[in-house]
Protein backbone atom coordinates (compact mmCIF):
# COMPACT_ATOMS: atom_id res chain seq x y z
CA UNK A 1 0.00 0.00 0.00
CA UNK A 2 1.68 3.33 -1.19
CA UNK A 3 0.68 6.67 1.35
CA UNK A 4 -0.17 6.68 4.86
CA UNK A 5 -3.17 8.73 3.88
CA UNK A 6 -4.27 5.44 2.13
CA UNK A 7 -3.60 2.77 5.01
CA UNK A 8 -5.20 5.00 7.22
CA UNK A 9 -8.27 5.07 4.94
CA UNK A 10 -8.20 1.23 4.65
CA UNK A 11 -8.29 0.88 8.83
CA UNK A 12 -11.01 3.39 8.96
CA UNK A 13 -12.84 1.17 6.23
CA UNK A 14 -11.99 -2.27 8.30
CA UNK A 15 -13.21 -0.50 11.54
CA UNK A 16 -16.52 1.82 10.29
CA UNK A 17 -19.48 -0.75 10.77
CA UNK A 18 -21.97 -1.44 7.84
CA UNK A 19 -24.93 -0.02 7.92
CA UNK A 20 -28.26 -2.30 7.71
CA UNK A 21 -29.22 -0.20 4.43
CA UNK A 22 -26.61 -1.05 2.62
CA UNK A 23 -26.82 -2.89 -0.92
CA UNK A 24 -30.51 -3.67 -1.67
CA UNK A 25 -33.35 -2.85 0.30
CA UNK A 26 -35.63 -5.39 1.63
CA UNK A 27 -38.96 -3.73 0.04
CA UNK A 28 -37.45 -3.50 -3.22
CA UNK A 29 -36.93 -6.71 -5.73
CA UNK A 30 -34.08 -6.76 -7.81
CA UNK A 31 -35.01 -6.97 -11.51
CA UNK A 32 -34.60 -10.43 -12.50
CA UNK A 33 -34.36 -10.64 -16.38
CA UNK A 34 -31.46 -8.39 -17.52
CA UNK A 35 -33.39 -8.75 -21.15
CA UNK A 36 -36.27 -6.78 -19.63
CA UNK A 37 -36.77 -2.68 -19.55
CA UNK A 38 -38.11 -1.05 -16.75
CA UNK A 39 -37.80 2.27 -18.34
CA UNK A 40 -41.83 4.10 -18.83
CA UNK A 41 -40.22 5.73 -21.98
CA UNK A 42 -39.58 2.04 -23.31
CA UNK A 43 -42.05 0.92 -22.15
CA UNK A 44 -44.53 3.00 -23.70
CA UNK A 45 -42.76 3.36 -26.66
CA UNK A 46 -42.71 -0.65 -27.38
CA UNK A 47 -46.81 -0.27 -26.24
CA UNK A 48 -47.47 2.11 -29.07
CA UNK A 49 -45.49 0.79 -31.48
CA UNK A 50 -46.07 -2.78 -30.95
CA UNK A 51 -47.15 -4.73 -34.42
CA UNK A 52 -50.27 -5.98 -34.72
CA UNK A 53 -50.03 -9.56 -33.33
CA UNK A 54 -48.90 -8.35 -29.93
CA UNK A 55 -51.75 -5.84 -29.63
CA UNK A 56 -53.93 -8.87 -30.10
CA UNK A 57 -52.53 -10.36 -26.99
CA UNK A 58 -52.74 -6.60 -24.97
CA UNK A 59 -56.73 -6.29 -26.41
CA UNK A 60 -57.50 -9.39 -24.29
CA UNK A 61 -60.72 -8.44 -22.10
CA UNK A 62 -61.81 -10.46 -18.83
CA UNK A 63 -64.23 -13.79 -19.08
CA UNK A 64 -67.56 -13.20 -17.09
CA UNK A 65 -68.13 -15.61 -14.22
CA UNK A 66 -70.28 -18.15 -15.52
CA UNK A 67 -67.50 -18.42 -18.78
CA UNK A 68 -64.45 -18.52 -16.34
CA UNK A 69 -66.14 -21.19 -14.38
CA UNK A 70 -66.89 -23.18 -17.39
CA UNK A 71 -63.60 -22.71 -19.40
CA UNK A 72 -61.37 -21.95 -16.51
CA UNK A 73 -59.65 -19.21 -18.34
CA UNK A 74 -59.70 -15.53 -16.78
CA UNK A 75 -59.31 -13.57 -20.12
CA UNK A 76 -59.06 -14.13 -24.04
CA UNK A 77 -58.32 -11.38 -26.61
CA UNK A 78 -61.06 -10.08 -27.95
CA UNK A 79 -62.50 -10.49 -31.26
CA UNK A 80 -65.57 -9.69 -33.73
CA UNK A 81 -68.90 -11.10 -32.95
CA UNK A 82 -67.79 -11.69 -29.41
CA UNK A 83 -71.04 -10.75 -27.22
CA UNK A 84 -69.51 -7.92 -24.36
CA UNK A 85 -70.79 -6.15 -21.22
CA UNK A 86 -69.42 -2.74 -20.28
CA UNK A 87 -68.22 -2.02 -17.04
CA UNK A 88 -66.33 0.94 -16.86
CA UNK A 89 -66.32 4.39 -18.05
CA UNK A 90 -69.49 6.61 -19.18
CA UNK A 91 -71.40 3.89 -21.30
CA UNK A 92 -71.26 1.21 -18.77
CA UNK A 93 -74.52 -0.59 -18.55
CA UNK A 94 -76.33 -4.26 -17.74
CA UNK A 95 -76.95 -4.38 -21.91
CA UNK A 96 -75.21 -6.93 -23.65
CA UNK A 97 -73.56 -6.01 -27.33
CA UNK A 98 -71.69 -7.82 -29.64
CA UNK A 99 -68.43 -5.96 -31.16
CA UNK A 100 -68.57 -4.72 -34.49
CA UNK A 101 -65.04 -4.31 -35.19
CA UNK A 102 -61.58 -4.70 -33.38
CA UNK A 103 -59.74 -1.42 -34.09
CA UNK A 104 -55.98 -2.56 -33.48
CA UNK A 105 -54.05 0.26 -34.80
CA UNK A 106 -56.28 2.35 -31.83
CA UNK A 107 -56.34 -0.12 -29.52
CA UNK A 108 -60.08 0.19 -29.22
CA UNK A 109 -63.17 -1.89 -29.73
CA UNK A 110 -66.42 -0.56 -31.53
CA UNK A 111 -69.79 -2.40 -29.98
CA UNK A 112 -72.88 -2.65 -31.28
CA UNK A 113 -75.24 -0.19 -30.15
CA UNK A 114 -72.62 2.16 -28.33
CA UNK A 115 -72.59 5.11 -30.71
CA UNK A 116 -73.03 9.12 -30.56
CA UNK A 117 -74.29 11.67 -32.69
CA UNK A 118 -71.92 13.83 -34.52
CA UNK A 119 -73.03 17.46 -35.26
CA UNK A 120 -73.71 17.12 -39.12
CA UNK A 121 -76.26 14.18 -37.75
CA UNK A 122 -74.35 11.32 -38.71
CA UNK A 123 -74.03 8.47 -35.81
CA UNK A 124 -70.36 6.95 -35.54
CA UNK A 125 -69.30 4.19 -33.23
CA UNK A 126 -67.59 5.56 -29.92
CA UNK A 127 -64.01 2.99 -29.28
CA UNK A 128 -63.82 1.48 -26.24
CA UNK A 129 -60.64 -0.05 -24.20
CA UNK A 130 -61.23 -4.34 -23.76
CA UNK A 131 -59.71 -4.10 -20.79
CA UNK A 132 -63.05 -1.82 -20.24
CA UNK A 133 -65.69 -4.59 -20.79
CA UNK A 134 -66.30 -8.10 -20.07
CA UNK A 135 -67.16 -11.14 -22.40
CA UNK A 136 -70.33 -12.74 -21.84
CA UNK A 137 -70.46 -14.94 -25.03
CA UNK A 138 -67.51 -15.74 -26.77
CA UNK A 139 -67.75 -16.36 -30.57
CA UNK A 140 -66.48 -19.94 -30.64
CA UNK A 141 -64.21 -22.00 -33.86
CA UNK A 142 -61.87 -24.66 -33.70
CA UNK A 143 -58.79 -22.37 -33.03
CA UNK A 144 -60.37 -20.55 -30.06
CA UNK A 145 -61.71 -23.73 -28.67
CA UNK A 146 -57.94 -24.87 -28.84
CA UNK A 147 -56.42 -21.88 -27.54
CA UNK A 148 -59.36 -22.08 -24.45
CA UNK A 149 -58.06 -25.72 -23.91
CA UNK A 150 -54.61 -25.18 -23.68
CA UNK A 151 -54.71 -22.41 -21.25
CA UNK A 152 -56.77 -24.01 -18.97
CA UNK A 153 -54.88 -27.67 -19.03
CA UNK A 154 -51.80 -25.11 -18.23
CA UNK A 155 -54.09 -23.32 -14.89
CA UNK A 156 -54.95 -26.78 -14.10
CA UNK A 157 -51.66 -27.93 -13.51
CA UNK A 158 -50.56 -24.74 -12.14
CA UNK A 159 -53.30 -25.51 -9.17
CA UNK A 160 -51.48 -29.18 -9.25
CA UNK A 161 -48.43 -27.82 -8.30
CA UNK A 162 -46.79 -28.76 -11.27
CA UNK A 163 -43.53 -27.46 -12.29
CA UNK A 164 -43.52 -25.57 -8.85
CA UNK A 165 -40.10 -26.79 -6.47
CA UNK A 166 -41.37 -27.73 -2.86
CA UNK A 167 -39.29 -28.46 -0.25
CA UNK A 168 -39.16 -32.17 -0.38
CA UNK A 169 -38.15 -32.00 -4.22
CA UNK A 170 -34.93 -29.35 -3.53
CA UNK A 171 -34.17 -31.93 -0.45
CA UNK A 172 -34.16 -34.56 -3.14
CA UNK A 173 -31.97 -33.07 -5.30
CA UNK A 174 -29.13 -32.21 -3.18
Amino acid sequence: VGSSRERVFIDFLREAPIPPSYGLKKDHMAKLNRLVSSSRRKNRKRHFNAPSHIRRKIMSSPLSKDLRQKYNVRSMPIRKDDEVQVVRGHHKSQQVGKVVQVYRKKYVIYIERIQREKANGASVYVGIHPSKVVIVKLKMDKDRKKILERRARGRQLKDKGKGKHTEESVAMET
